[in-house]
């Protein structure tokens, strides 16, 4: 990766599986998770979807390596008339970060939810993730929401 190379953002594509994977599997290892491999290839399927209910993903592309990935979702909110966008994951490869690639991809689903007329991008984190945190409070703002999960 050379300093005047240029991050390209783009769609998913098929021949990206590999690649992808180990994105994916590091974003869900950040998180102390795993996920069988059934849901690695419905996750996959459906990011290449074009059904409305599916994921669509933006990679982070420099010199032919993705660097980064984000994985969203278009659905509809009781309090508005047009759809919201969530945006769920989003992961850097450690040796991207800070060159400016998870700012690149947010701006590219702010982007995607502009045209297609979504007033609001949302997304989570943890409170421990602090690195992300920090462009996170540049290029979004912080509500008071706690979540709650049904238990398993």
């Amino acid at each position: 990766m050379t300093a005047d190379s240029q991050i390209t953002i783009r769609p998913l594509r098929a021949e990206d599986e590999a690649d992808w994977r180990v994105l994916w599997t590091g974003y869900l290892d950040y998180y102390e998770t795993s996920v069988p491999e059934e849901v690695y290839q419905t996750t996959f399927a459906r990011l290449l979807g074009d059904a409305p209910q599916d994921f669509s993903c933006l990679v982070a592309e420099r010199d032919g390596k993705l660097l980064g990935l984000t994985h969203y979702l278009f659905h509809r909110h009781a309090w508005k008339v047009e759809n919201v966008c969530y945006l769920q994951d989003l992961f850097a490869a450690p040796e991207a970060r800070g060159t400016g690639i998870g700012r690149a991809l947010i701006e590219a689903v702010y982007d995607a939810a502009d045209k297609a007329g979504a007033p609001a991008v949302y997304w989570l984190t943890q409170d421990f993730n602090t690195t992300a945190r920090q462009l996170y409070d540049r290029v979004a703002a912080l509500t008071p929401f706690i979540r709650y999960n049904r238990p398993l």
